[in-house]
């Protein structure tokens, strides 16, 4: 994620998330997301920058945050977040 969506990710007030988790929490590199691209509410594949904003959109739903927190529409709750690492080099290993 750029700087820019990294600040705009952190400011937002945790009670206004379906399923209330910092950004802090969810990612290891602030600059990276890290999520099984499923929808919590009907499975759908969330499309990135399909809307009006930089946010995801999922298809049957309303966007989502950049950190994939669920604000708006029926997502009950955040995209998972998988069990994951970075290794030498920058690597990712999910």
């Amino acid at each position: 994620r750029t700087a820019n969506e990294i600040a705009t990710e952190k400011a937002v007030p945790v009670d206004q998330l379906r399923d209330p988790q910092h950004d802090e929490q969810r990612v290891q590199d602030p600059k990276w997301l890290v999520v099984i691209g499923v929808c919590t509410h009907l499975g759908c594949v969330p499309v990135a920058n399909a809307g009006d904003s930089v946010a995801t959109t999922v298809p049957a739903t309303d966007p989502i945050m950049m950190h994939q927190a669920a604000s708006q529409g029926p997502a009950p709750l955040n995209l998972e977040v998988p069990p994951h690492n970075f290794v030498e080099g920058g690597v990712l290993v999910v």
